[in-house]
């Protein structure tokens, strides 16, 4: 099975300039995420967040919006709060 999305540019500017995001753990938070919840400004956009055992349990955060046909990739980040809250 194909993961159908897409990465706007802010999401592939975000990926190029942190190489330590694999595409692979990236699709890992869309598909299977850990914790998922509705942004606080755009109803259209959800955070989904998955800790990445192989590296060092930090927690993978990437926005989506689900709506549309692809999904879209808003950015993806490692999100520092939220380090061994998952």
């Amino acid at each position: 099975m194909t993961l159908n999305y897409e990465l706007t540019a802010h999401a592939k500017e975000s990926l190029h300039k942190r190489s330590n995001i694999s595409l692979e753990w990236l699709e890992r938070a869309i598909t299977m995420p850990e914790l998922v919840y509705p942004d606080k400004i755009d109803a259209e956009l959800e955070h989904r967040l998955l800790k990445i055992d192989e590296y060092e349990g930090r927690v993978l955060h990437v926005i989506v919006n689900p709506n549309v046909d692809p999904n879209r990739v808003i950015t993806a980040f490692f999100d520092r709060n939220m380090r061994n809250k998952l």
